[in-house]
């Protein structure tokens, strides 16, 4: 996926922590970045295997916070109200 893709389909990330996130994993191994030549250079990024890997290994927490997510909202609205 090129940047900007990247970009719009992470709500509330600014273009400063999502940079400083790719270049963290690119350099822990997690995400290749490939530059083709063009005008402007066209940059996009991709998992490596192990970038799979561990998304792979992720996918059972993945699917409880899918599950989950409304239960977590709630229990936030909750403690909110009662420690407002």
């Amino acid at each position: 996926m090129r940047f900007s893709e990247l970009h719009a389909t992470i709500d509330g990330i600014s273009d400063k922590m999502l940079s400083q996130t790719l270049r963290t994993q690119i350099r822990d191994g997690l995400v290749a970045r490939s530059v083709e030549p063009a005008t402007p250079p066209r940059v996009s990024y991709e998992l490596t295997a192990f970038g799979h890997g561990l998304l792979e290994s992720l996918q059972p927490f993945l699917a409880w916070v899918r599950l989950h997510a409304t239960d977590v909202a709630a229990a936030r609205r909750q403690y909110d109200q009662h420690h407002a």
